[in-house]
């Protein structure tokens, strides 16, 4: 029995494509998910590993790999369990079938490049912030309460008016001006 599982990220997705392409591959059931690829708990995902019977010669039908693992590491673990189980493996869009010895050749090579695809993004993303830090800019979001604005409120503040106005003349939440102008300081 073919067995599909299909994963969004968000309620923003659909899962249309995929299931559209898990049923003309010829599954007889499909599991559905949204559900980020980096959470390592998916209870649907869980279910469908529990559905599928070893002595049935049953297939998990994927559309693409990253829809089934958050990462290289996972992406074996579940292998190995389905290989222990004497499952087999589909995934349609990088035509890889572990039932033929180059699906499993093709399967850990995909899995490689896409784990070092993943790593050359983080190392690209720490540079960039890296540069940036060098230049003097910091990311988030910008401060709330300046300079002025801290002289501002502590001169209202040591005037009598109460902190709630105080914040409001300045355009701030009150917690947001005892973070800034604490206690001892007001």
């Amino acid at each position: 029995m073919k067995v599909g599982y299909a994963r969004v990220s968000t309620d923003g997705q659909t899962h249309d494509a995929q299931i559209n392409a898990l049923k003309a591959a010829g599954c007889d059931k499909i599991f559905v998910e949204t559900a980020s690829g980096a959470k390592k708990n998916r209870p649907v995902l869980a279910e469908v590993l529990e559905y599928l019977r070893p002595s049935a010669d049953d297939k998990l039908v994927v559309y693409k790999l990253d829809r089934v693992a958050r990462s290289l590491p996972h992406l074996i673990e579940i292998m190995e369990r389905l290989n222990n189980d004497g499952i087999e493996f589909q995934s349609l869009t990088e035509a890889i079938d572990t039932k033929t010895p180059g699906g499993r050749l093709l399967f850990h090579v995909m899995g490689a490049i896409s784990a070092f695809e993943r790593d050359l993004i983080i190392e690209r993303t720490q540079a960039g912030l890296k540069a940036a830090r060098a230049k003097g800019r910091i990311g988030g979001r910008p401060r709330q309460m300046t300079d002025d604005k801290i002289n501002a409120v502590r001169e209202l503040l040591a005037n009598g008016t109460p902190v709630k106005d105080a914040a409001a003349a300045v355009g701030v939440s009150v917690p947001t001006l005892y973070r800034w102008v604490p206690g001892a300081s007001r």
